[in-house]
């Protein structure tokens, strides 16, 4: 059978990349290497990885067919031989170890509006996305990042295909699909925390992943660090979060000090609630001058 083109309203993504439910963070995961590719050098496997989105989409009020996503990801950077997760790395090409700087980004999020055209193919559909971020470097006018991350500009390619089946997005009964298989390759810069500097190359990943129904499902690694360092990440922002997108290059330079330091990342991060129930213990016990708008 021969894949056709067909156009899909913006529910249908949902369904897809999270939930119809408001209430309900669902979990994307994926695995897969990533590799050094240097002019006149032979291919090098850097790292393997695994990583994960929890997610959440949101109706906007007076809006039909629209809906706020918010998430947020964890990638961990792996031995490529052991599949142990790496806290030190030695550079290869220059012989310097460093400190790994996993990816915790919180938030990521975006719009879902409008429609969306898919590869149908009988039973299976296929949305594909091929996205070039391009923007300011945010680390390029500050000479302290310079063996870091000295290029003005940020792009990368970043490949997307996500199979579902057909009869799970014509359903009106299911809130979100009953399967998913993730295909993802990423062309992207030298990551900060390698300390490249402005070395010839770049980095290739290439991925595959699932939806998983629940915590449990996630692999042990995963639900390791959320029950135990990042516990935050287990369920996505209840609503939407009033912050820039984070990013591997802000996340380094919002905690260039730690990297230096040697600190373990990612960093430590409690839950929505136990934060929540910090602030409560902590607050002062003249709250009014808090809701003045007074800051130091």
């Amino acid at each position: 059978m021969v894949a056709n083109t067909q156009v899909f309203d913006a529910q249908h993504w949902v369904k897809t990349r999270s939930s119809l439910d408001p209430t309900e963070s669902n979990y994307l995961i994926w695995r897969g290497g990533i590799y050094a590719f240097v002019p006149g050098e032979k291919r090098k496997l850097l790292f393997k990885m695994m990583g994960m989105s929890v997610s959440r989409c949101i109706p906007v009020k007076g809006k039909e067919g629209e809906w706020d996503f918010t998430s947020r990801e964890l990638t961990y950077y792996l031995d490529p031989s052991t599949g142990e997760m790496l806290h030190k790395w030695e550079n290869p090409w220059t012989g310097e170890t460093v400190t790994v700087m996993h990816v915790a980004n919180n938030p990521v999020q975006g719009l879902f509006a409008g429609k969306f055209p898919a590869q149908v193919n009988g039973d299976e559909t296929t949305f594909a996305f091929d996205i070039f971020p391009t923007y300011p470097n945010p680390l390029a006018d500050d000479p302290k990042f310079a063996e870091y991350s000295p290029f003005p500009t940020y792009q990368a390619a970043e490949l997307f295909k996500l199979t579902v089946p057909t009869a799970d997005l014509l359903n009106p009964e299911l809130l979100t699909v009953s399967q998913l298989r993730l295909s993802w390759d990423r062309f992207g810069q030298w990551l900060p925390w390698m300390k490249m500097g402005d070395r010839p190359g770049y980095m290739i990943y290439s991925g595959y992943g699932s939806k998983v129904n629940g915590f449990s499902e996630l692999p042990e690694l995963l639900q390791e660090q959320l029950n135990n360092r990042v516990p935050l990440y287990k369920d996505a922002p209840r609503a939407c979060l009033d912050v820039e997108d984070m990013t591997s290059w802000l996340c380094f330079k919002h905690h260039f000090d730690e990297y230096l330091a040697g600190k373990t990342f990612p960093l430590p991060a409690k839950s929505e609630d136990e934060d929540a129930l910090t602030q409560q213990v902590n607050q002062p016990e003249d709250a009014e001058q808090m809701t003045v708008g007074i800051s130091v």
